[in-house]
């Protein structure tokens, strides 16, 4: 593409953005992700809080972002990947004009970690079936995997990790990262599915401590409980301090 056409194009992301983009509030976190299912959990865990001032922390998901390539997760690490993906939908909310950004973009890397495979699936737990693959498709793969691992030697635990990144009002700041949150869940993978709730590896993945799969949890056990929620209660310490810092600096 020429100067000519990548300057059409930028204008034509521009007007995109503009005609689709909500004007997000001053305390808006987009999620940068496309499961329904992550968001709910996120906005659950964060719909209450508030500002020293009494202003409330909005959590949208990433459909007022102008359209844009999935950021390529090419981290070996939950850590990196996380990163990875808020920094790429954070480039999408600079493309904002910088009264319409929203103030954050939280991203997220997860998946399951399993003893008997040597920590797979890891980082491709989305993908462990191949990339196109299901959930039932990847449940599948982790049965046949594990068909030969006794009972007491199929321990495995979920991993979260939380990456938020703060997106300048200006057009001179570059977006950076302010906060970082893990979780981990241990528990056991079943030999079949149990429960019809949650997504992804839930149904097979048993907490022995509470009895159940992660399908078979309500929403709030799952966010006390999960690695993700874990992951969400030491994000929310830590944005409460950013939240005093800025009202303190304002």
């Amino acid at each position: 593409m020429g100067a000519a056409g990548t300057c059409r194009y930028t204008f034509r992301l521009l007007k995109q953005a503009m005609a689709q983009a909500s004007h997000f509030s001053d305390l808006t976190i987009v999620v940068g992700s496309g499961n329904l299912h992550k968001v709910e959990e996120i906005a659950v865990a964060l719909g209450a809080l508030v500002d020293p001032e009494g202003r409330r922390v909005c959590v949208e998901g990433k459909q007022g972002l102008p359209p844009g390539p999935e950021p390529n997760e090419t981290g070996a690490t939950f850590q990196e990947n996380s990163l990875i993906k808020a920094m790429g939908y954070a480039a999408l909310a600079m493309i904002l004009p910088p009264a319409r950004r929203p103030r954050w973009v939280l991203a997220d890397d997860s998946g399951l970690s399993v003893d008997a495979l040597g920590g797979a699936p890891g980082v491709r737990s989305a993908r462990y079936a191949g990339e196109d693959a299901s959930s039932d498709d990847n449940n599948r793969r982790l049965l046949e995997a594990l068909w030969q691992v006794p009972e007491g030697h199929r321990g495995a635990e979920f991993v979260c990790v939380l990456s938020l990144v703060e997106i300048p009002r200006d057009l001179e700041t570059s977006a950076r990262e302010v906060l970082s949150a893990e979780g981990r869940c241990r528990g056991e993978i079943l030999r079949g599915q149990a429960g019809t709730g949650g997504f992804g590896y839930d149904p097979l993945f048993f907490v022995p401590s509470l009895g159940k799969t992660f399908a078979q949890i309500t929403t709030e056990e799952k966010n006390a409980q999960s690695h993700r929620g874990k992951a969400l209660q030491r994000f929310r310490s830590g944005l409460e301090e950013i939240l005093k810092r800025l009202s303190e600096e304002s």
